[in-house]
């Protein structure tokens, strides 16, 4: 599933796209819940997700009676669909096979990439079905050691997000299952997260940590430029949660990037590894006519200057 790069690892993830050393950032529009259980707006997120330029589009996947503590279940709360029980609620918004078997035929039309954040032992076997070729965690997923075993266990890649967890967690949850098909990303679990909180520097931390595990960054701040900073120090995966409309009701579109701002997000990503270069100085074309018309002493004349 994997190959290696000198000490870096590169991970196939579908037909078309790898992440890792030398390879573009892989750019995920995390749609999550986002689509409020309705397949149309999710196929309208991926239209969004495809125009943008994305490589992926990532959902979450739960077995409500599994991930909603049972002390939740028979709380009321309002909703769009009218007053009901926390537990209603949560398979209300939960999309199921048939649901996800048209997405799956969408992405494969569309050419995007989609796969999920499991959230329990079961999802894991529902999305099997499917045979995505990454796997997330949840940020709330990195202590959860079972799950982790149940998603080793399917040989796939699979990404480890950070949020909301110390360094022994982190290291424990890495030294528990080894690197073998491991990525981790950086994140911040607060929604929306100030700029104070983002700790971008994490991302270098990672990856002196676990050399040849590739780094990336989980994003839940409201602004674009700190997300294309992360790439600029090295995150070789981003992603941010997506929405059409952020006044829409539900718990995460306003943390999430409208369309027009994924757009941009993409653009300026591109931008940046067009201009990283390789870090070995040249004088390119473009500069020769400002060198003629500009440097009043050459190098050649300075040297001739010097022995006479």
């Amino acid at each position: 599933m994997n190959a290696k790069l000198g000490n870096q690892r590169i991970f196939a993830v579908s037909a078309s796209r790898a992440i890792g050393a030398g390879q573009p950032v892989y750019i995920i529009a995390e749609i999550g819940i986002n689509h409020n259980g309705s397949l149309d707006i999710a196929k309208k997120l991926i239209d969004e997700a495809v125009a943008a330029g994305c490589d992926a589009v990532k959902f979450q996947k739960r077995t409500p009676e599994l991930c909603t503590p049972k002390d939740q279940w028979h709380l009321e709360r309002e909703t769009p669909w009218g007053r009901m029980t926390y537990i209603n609620y949560r398979k209300i918004i939960e999309l199921g096979y048939d649901e996800y078997a048209a997405i799956d035929v969408y992405c494969k039309e569309k050419g995007i990439d989609w796969f999920v954040s499991c959230w329990d032992e079961e999802a894991v076997d529902f999305m099997e079905q499917f045979n995505p070729g990454v796997y997330k965690f949840a940020s709330a997923s990195l202590t959860d050691h079972a799950l982790i075993e149940k998603v080793k266990r399917t040989g796939k890649p699979y990404i480890l997000s950070t949020g909301m967890s110390t360094m022994t967690e982190i290291r424990a949850a890495v030294e528990t299952f080894g690197t073998d098909n491991l990525m981790i990303a950086h994140s911040t679990s607060a929604y929306p997260c100030p700029p104070q909180e983002l700790n971008l520097r994490m991302i270098e931390t990672l990856a002196e940590l676990y050399p040849g595990v590739p780094i990336g960054y989980s994003g839940h701040e409201t602004g674009l430029a700190t997300t294309v900073a992360a790439v600029a120090m090295g995150a070789c995966f981003v992603e941010r949660h997506f929405t059409l409309d952020r006044a829409m009701w539900g718990s995460d579109h306003a943390a999430s990037v409208e369309p027009q701002g994924m757009h941009k997000l993409v653009r300026d990503i591109r931008d940046i590894e067009l201009a990283m270069g390789d870090g070995v100085k040249k004088v390119y074309d473009s500069e020769l006519g400002a060198m003629k018309r500009l440097r009043r002493v050459h190098y050649a004349d300075a040297t001739n200057a010097a022995t006479i």
